[in-house]
């Protein structure tokens, strides 16, 4: 299957059928995690503008974990909508409500993640360099990324039985 996916990309490519990355309902899990860069990067924009607001104007350095916290759900939901209607066309729940609760929970593993990952390393960094929230922030979008999208393509939205 793994071979059939990958011979399809090579096909687009090589005819210049590039619309197809884009547009379409596909299960193509390489497709898949192309557009997914997109959707990542943008709740990722949105993620790290809010952490960085949060941060920087509202809690001060000491509530580095709060801030990343908050600014994470709020590119979870930004993530939700547009994977939802973009990427994932074949959900394994019938109900709405339950498949974003199973896309939140798995968000909120990366949240956890986030969390944890922040909190080493302002323990590792803090008394060294008042970057470590940014470094912790490009370390823990990176982990999340990756297990966000293989979670949610594999126990939500892999094609039914």
């Amino acid at each position: 299957m793994a071979n059939s996916q990958l011979q399809e990309v090579k096909d687009i490519l090589r005819e210049k059928k590039f619309g197809k990355l884009f547009s379409g309902d596909t299960e193509n899990t390489y497709i898949q995690f192309f557009r997914y860069l997109f959707v990542g990067g943008l709740a990722t924009v949105v993620d790290w503008g809010v952490s960085f607001i949060l941060f920087k104007y509202v809690f001060g350095e000491q509530y580095a974990v709060a801030a990343n916290s908050l600014s994470f759900v709020a590119g979870l939901i930004v993530n939700y909508v547009i994977s939802t209607f973009w990427i994932f066309s074949n959900s394994k729940v019938k109900s709405k409500v339950v498949e974003f609760l199973g896309f939140a929970a798995i968000g909120l593993v990366g949240l956890f993640m986030t969390m944890g990952i922040t909190k080493l390393f302002e323990i590792w960094l803090a008394d060294k360099t008042s970057l470590f929230q940014i470094l912790a922030k490009v370390v823990s979008t990176a982990a999340a990324f990756f297990w966000n999208f293989f979670a949610r393509k594999i126990l939500l939205f892999s094609k039914k039985g």
